[in-house]
Order: C-alpha cells, then structure tokens, then sequence
C-alpha cells in the first residue's frame, strides 16, 4: 500500500488541542508512515510543536519535527536535537525557515542545507531528515536553476528523502523531479497534497507560498462565492484527480497537509480506495 504522512500545526488553545487529538484519532485509521509538525516563524511555536509532537509518540504514531533554524545558534539547534532525540524523535523536516516580523537575520545558519549538514555531522543517522522542495519554484528564489542548485545541495548534504510544496498541476512535480534526476538526486520526493475545503483560505495561503492555483481552478473556485458545499465537492474532485495522477505514475508516497482537519483527507484517501 502506498505509504502516507500527515502534517499538523501546533493549536495555540486547550481546545484546538483537544480537536486536534480527535482529529488524528480519526486520522490514524488511514495508518500513516508518520505525522508532522510544523514549526513557526524563528521557532515561535518550539514549545507546542515539540509538545504535539510528543503527543503523537505517545499514541504509537512515528513523529516528525519540523525544525527550522534561521536565526538561531548551533548551540540552541544541538540542544534541541538532544531534547527531540531523548523524546525518541527518529525523523526531522529540516528547514531553512522564516523570521518572525521585525527580526534581523543573525543566527548561524544561512541555509536548510547548513542545518542538514550539521545535523549529519553532530547526529549522524540518528535521524531520518526530510527537506522541503518546490516543484513551482521557492517563491524567494532567483531562478528556476538557483532553486534547483539550493535543493540539490540539501541532499548532498545528507538529506534522506524531500516533501514538496503543494501544487495542483501534476506535470510541474513530473519535471521537477526528472530534473532533480538529472542532477544525481535519488531520495524519495514525496508530492505535497492540499485538499481545497476553503477558496479563500486557499487563495491567501497559495499568493503566499509560491503555490500556484491553475486560473481554472481559481476562476471556479471563486464563481462559487460562499457557496462551502460546492466549494467542497469541486475541491475533492480536482484533488483526487490529482493524486491518482501521481499514484498512477509510481510516486513514492503522499504527504497531506491537513490544516488539523481529518474529513478533507479522509475523503481523498477513501476516493483513491486506500480506506
């Protein structure tokens, strides 16, 4: 069976964190090869992402932490390798990661690639180390081949496998991949999956991103207006057309990204007969 993962936020309430803990038990049914758990801007959410992520070991889920390191030191990034390994974190989402607003650069750490690196040289294979991609191109990147040569240089420097960004046109993940190929990567690139249960939440998060959002998609997406159940219906039949595109080509697996809901998911991966 092809395998999944799942990405989650930390919730910033008690009770976003009791859905949350709903929500994965009706997640889990879909058996995924492990959940994620995003990290804020210069770590803001370091205290609940490492708190969730202990949550979902504790359930007899693997876990993985999103970890980004700009602005920080090696010494605060060695002492939370050593937090997340006695916790019995074995996988890690290595991230170059955003400032929050109002910060400077400082730090040690300049590039993903320089945290993977050091992680390697300090931890050796104590963690499995995703790195993130963009089949469209890192919206801060100079050109097509910089974003390439960034990517290519996070592997070599011992990144075991790479989740992309979300994307809804299947021949750009196709390229980027035969690209990465040509260029000596062989790790697994795992396709990002976004259901679209929002348009403007979509919309927003996308012009942010780097995502594109085919003006078809969009155009009826917004044709819509506030009308959620058509909304619904057209984003889970764009999206499972999607993936089955992907699984259909061999990919090596599917990563949701969630958004802390469970129906969205629930539905593609019963839409692909995976329930």
């Amino acid at each position: 069976m092809l395998p999944i993962s799942l990405e989650f936020f930390p919730p910033k309430t008690a009770e976003g964190s009791e859905k949350l803990r709903v929500t994965r038990q009706q997640l889990y049914a879909l058996k995924p090869e492990f959940c994620s758990v995003t990290y804020g801007a210069g770590g803001s959410t370091h205290a609940g992402t490492f708190t969730t992520v202990s949550e979902i070991l504790a359930e007899g889920v693997d876990a993985a932490s999103h970890f980004s390191c700009i602005g920080a030191t090696r010494a605060k990034v060695c002492d939370q390798l050593a937090q997340l390994k006695a916790m019995g974190v074995k996988r890690i989402v290595a991230l170059r990661g955003d400032l929050p607003s109002g910060y400077g650069m400082g730090g040690e750490f300049q590039y993903a690639s320089d945290l993977v690196a050091y992680i390697r040289s300090e931890c050796g294979s104590d963690f499995h180390i995703e790195v993130a991609c963009y089949p469209e191109v890192h919206p801060q990147a100079k050109t097509p081949q910089s974003d390439m040569d960034a990517f290519v240089t996070k592997v070599r420097a011992g990144a075991d496998s790479a989740i992309t960004q979300y994307f809804y046109n299947a021949d750009s993940y196709f390229r980027f991949v035969d690209e990465a190929a040509r260029r000596g990567v062989t790790v697994p690139i795992v396709p990002g999956i976004m259901p679209i249960t929002n348009s403007s939440q979509l919309l927003r998060f996308s012009d942010a991103c780097g995502a594109e959002v085919p003006r078809w998609i969009r155009l009826r997406l917004q044709s819509y207006g506030d009308d959620a159940a058509s909304i619904k219906a057209f984003g889970q039949e764009v999206v499972s057309d999607l993936c089955r595109r992907l699984v259909a080509a061999g990919v090596p697996g599917l990563h949701f990204y969630t958004m802390n809901q469970a129906r969205a998911t629930m539905d593609l991966c019963e839409a692909l007969g995976r329930c």
